[in-house]
């Protein structure tokens, strides 16, 4: 059967991919950040998948305002980068995974979450940024991202935006998806966004780097406690898009440690997980960069 191995989460900031594409990793103020991701590099080339289910937010490119859906799954053979204004990201199209993709929709359906199915659609740099920092820079022409990637994006931009409880409980319904998929296939899944930042207003510009550690934290060892923060938490803590985090308890409950526990919160096996890489930065633009790498131990 197939199955989940691992967990990546990572904020996917617009200014971050403007830095790989104009060439400028190696400058004073993006160096440290990029340094944090050369650990995550080489574990990515020692631990390639055979398949990437990446979770993040379409920001008003495949979907308008017009029609927002809450959990949209892409089911196409291949996914090309939007134009978010300055010209698509000299990045590789994305290649998908149309077969498990589609049993992914099947059965999280079956177990009564309402997905949309996209057959069509272009990829922002929610889904592209997160690729260039684990895989490296890739030739748009001649480069392929290492593996097949499932886009799965999640309305975190037009309220009302789904708990992180239905976002964490969702995630095993999609570990139970995986492993119910009759091939033997090494999957990773990845939650991306955040952490905290506000891009308007007046509190614009916020970053509180105290409680983006100690969400990491409760995050890692606590992800059912985790997962009923309340949205209110998100906005005042840690701004408002830092609501984005609900996305990274879709990766954190497809990790067999939670998968092991039974409807009434009793474990049913010892399984855990272990942390891999851990890095926090700030800032890169206008927004704190979070990133955590865990495995099935």
């Amino acid at each position: 059967m197939a199955r989940i191995t691992a967990s990546v989460f990572t904020s996917h900031v617009p200014a971050i991919g403007a830095a790989m594409d104009l060439g400028k990793t190696t400058e004073p103020y993006w160096q440290p950040l990029f340094k944090g991701y050369g650990f995550s590099k080489q574990w990515m080339k020692d631990n390639r998948p055979d398949v990437i289910f990446l979770v993040y937010n379409d920001h008003a490119t495949a979907f308008s305002l017009d029609m927002i859906p809450t959990f949209a799954i892409g089911t196409a053979a291949e996914f090309i980068p939007a134009d978010e204004g300055f010209g698509p990201r000299p990045v590789p199209k994305v290649m998908g995974h149309p077969e498990l993709a589609s049993h992914i929709a099947h059965s999280v359906i079956q177990q009564d979450f309402d997905l949309t199915i996209v057959n069509k659609m272009e990829v922002d740099h929610g889904l592209t940024v997160p690729l260039s920092l684990m895989c490296g820079e890739q030739d748009p022409v001649k480069g392929a991202w290492p593996c097949p990637v499932i886009p799965f994006a999640v309305n975190v931009v037009q309220y009302p935006v789904p708990s992180g409880q239905r976002c964490f409980n969702l995630g095993k319904a999609i570990r139970r998806a995986v492993e119910s998929y009759d091939e033997d296939l090494n999957v990773h899944i990845w939650g991306t966004g955040g952490m905290s930042h506000q891009l308007q207003g007046a509190r614009a510009g916020l970053i509180n780097r105290e409680w983006d550690n100690a969400w990491l934290d409760q995050l890692i060892a606590n992800p059912a406690a985790c997962a009923k923060t309340p949205h209110i938490d998100y906005v005042r803590e840690a701004g408002s898009e830092g609501v984005e985090l609900v996305m990274w308890l879709i990766a954190r409950g497809a990790m067999s440690d939670v998968a092991c526990f039974d409807a009434n919160n009793r474990a049913i096996s010892t399984s855990r997980v272990s942390v891999r890489h851990r890095f926090y930065h700030v800032p890169a633009s206008n927004t704190a960069v979070g990133h955590l790498i865990l495995e099935d131990a």
